[in-house]
């Protein structure tokens, strides 16, 4: 019995490592795989969190370092059209972030690009899953508008749970505005974060309206579930401070081409309408 447990331990690490590598070899290739949920044999959620953490040594084997992470299905207004309900996480890294104003972004090195607004904290301290929100609050230096772009590796945005987690919940580049301090009007952001609302502009014409509180009802209370998923993630690592935090899109997301501008309004919170466009 205990032979026979141990041929299954190696053959779940194998399979684990196979995905990793292929998951590693499509994401900027500019070609897309079929789920692997549709394949024999499938995947279970905690196997793809090993391959998350798999590809993600890969990336530190090519020199990236890891800087903080991406929630990924916090707004259940769009857990319909994905068939995903329920949040998961990625890793972003310091290949993947750009700080806002930029020039024109280039778009040839994702596949599928869609266009998420989002709200981003920046950790002072490491969170714990048992803090209050008050506590959860002290751990935030800053917060900023930002956006993520984020891209499918399955044809056609048709996938299951499992393979956004395998790909590293979608994430191809987190864009960041400007950086306001937490701590000195946190009482303040934390009302504006649950009740502001977003427009989100294509070419100058409205695109989608959003709010914060699609977002799992606060982008605080994404920041919270993220570190009590963490806490129960035997193979990746729990948050650490200085590590960066975009918590999900405040919208729909919105497919994207070369040549469009898109642009913000924010209403009931101090943070800034961000114009980006891609090239």
């Amino acid at each position: 019995m205990l032979l026979q447990i141990d041929r299954m331990q190696r053959d779940v690490a194998g399979t684990v490592d196979a995905i990793a590598a292929e998951v590693f070899a499509a994401i900027g290739s500019g070609r897309q795989i079929a789920p692997f949920s549709s394949r024999s044999g499938g995947l279970t959620s905690a196997d793809a969190y090993g391959v998350a953490a798999a590809v993600q040594a890969m990336r530190e084997a090519r020199g990236e370092r890891a800087i903080g992470r991406k929630i990924g299905f916090t707004n259940r207004i769009i857990w319909p059209e994905y068939g995903v309900y329920a949040p998961n996480w990625g890793y972003i890294t310091d290949r993947t972030v750009t700080e806002l104003p930029a020039a024109a972004v280039p778009l040839a090195n994702f596949v599928e690009p869609k266009i998420e607004p989002e709200i981003v904290f920046g950790l002072g301290a490491a969170p714990a899953p048992d803090m209050n929100e008050a506590a959860l609050m002290a751990c935030i230096d800053w917060v900023a508008r930002g956006y993520e772009i984020v891209q499918s590796i399955y044809p056609r945005w048709k996938f299951k749970p499992e393979d956004s987690v395998a790909c590293n919940a979608m994430h191809g580049a987190l864009l960041i505005g400007p950086r306001h301090a937490f701590k000195p009007r946190a009482a303040q952001w934390r009302n504006e974060l649950a009740a502001f609302e977003i427009d989100l502009y294509c070419n100058g014409v409205v695109a989608d309206r959003g709010k914060g509180a699609n977002v799992l009802d606060s982008p605080l209370l994404a920041l919270h579930h993220l570190v009590g998923l963490l806490a129960s993630d035997p193979v990746n690592p729990s948050l650490a401070a200085g590590e960066i935090v975009s918590t999900g899109t405040l919208t729909r997301a919105l497919a994207i081409k070369p040549g469009e501008k898109w642009h913000t309004v924010l209403r009931g919170i101090p943070l800034e309408g961000i114009a980006i466009a891609f090239a």
